[in-house]
């Protein structure tokens, strides 16, 4: 009993779905653990219930789609920044004409767009964020019924970064200008708009509560009770448990305010060790690797 996360340590459809779609037909993945590299746990896609993609691309991943038996949630990331804070996500046009053909793959109930993170500088400032939200729903109404938003978190990357983000603090006045206008606009196009554990939640200003994968939706699709994510410190955060089989340092898009990558030198050098045909999203098996079948 397992739901599969691909992935919320790199973007696996954008820049491995053809690795992905191998061991899928091979029906297993190797994934070393972050914090004990010599351990790797072996998945079974036998022991999948769902699968839950998470990325800024859907384009390459599309037309397999069909190859892969199990329910599907697909969360799209899609924020109105430049190739300054983003300098390899691809055109938006195309992310938003890839999440309207998702919509008809997958269902309107089985799709997120996620406007995450929200960070505010002189150029990205909030009359900016209210601007690029309304033309996003306007775009996607009568295909998307599910927003969900995060702020920008202080990480290792986004402090790297502060000369290029150049972000400032958010006041209590702009968390409630980008909750109200922000609610508003949704509603206008019949989309539900809520957070994941975040501290400042919306709900005051017409935000709903939601979860990334709460346990109802879960239910929904797989017919199984799942339990709360228990790694998480964060008591606000009722997502279920899942299984993330990605590799931090491995994203070739570079944001600016990734907490998945925080080395680019490192995200190059890793892209160099990637092979498709092998187990591992990164490198290979070696000799003095621990494998253990992982169930859940």
């Amino acid at each position: 009993m397992m739901i599969l996360n691909v992935s919320g340590r790199t973007d696996i459809v954008a820049n491995y779905a053809e690795w992905f779609m191998k061991r899928y037909y091979e029906g297993y993945v190797d994934v070393r653990n972050p914090f004990y590299p010599k351990m790797i746990s072996r998945i079974n896609f036998s022991d999948v219930d769902l699968i839950l993609f998470c990325t800024k691309n859907p384009i390459p991943i599309i037309e397999l789609l069909k190859e892969i038996d199990k329910p599907i949630l697909f969360h799209v990331t899609l924020t109105p920044y430049k190739s300054d804070i983003e300098p390899n996500v691809p055109n938006k046009k195309e992310i938003i004409e890839a999440i309207k053909k998702m919509s008809s793959i997958v269902g309107m109930d089985n799709l997120t767009v996620r406007y995450d993170p929200i960070f505010l500088s002189d150029k990205y400032n909030i009359e900016y964020h209210i601007k690029a939200f309304d033309k996003i729903c306007r775009l996607l109404d009568g295909y998307v019924k599910n927003i969900l938003i995060s702020f920008m978190d202080e990480y290792k990357n986004v402090r790297n970064n502060r000369n290029v983000l150049k972000y400032k603090e958010f006041t209590d006045n702009d968390y409630k200008n980008i909750g109200l206008s922000f609610s508003k606009i949704a509603k206008e196009h019949g989309m539900k708009i809520y957070t994941c554990s975040e501290e400042h939640n919306l709900v005051e200003y017409g935000f709903d509560e939601g979860e990334c994968l709460s346990k109802e939706v879960a239910f929904k699709l797989t017919g199984k009770v799942y339990k709360e994510w228990s790694a998480r410190k964060d008591k606000k955060c009722h997502c279920v448990e899942m299984v993330d089989i990605g590799v931090y340092n491995t994203c070739k898009h570079l944001c600016k305010y990734c907490y998945a990558n925080y080395d680019e030198k490192e995200v190059f050098n890793n892209m160099k060790r990637h092979d498709v045909n092998s187990s591992l999203l990164i490198g290979h098996i070696e000799e003095d690797d621990v494998i253990k079948e992982r169930y859940k």
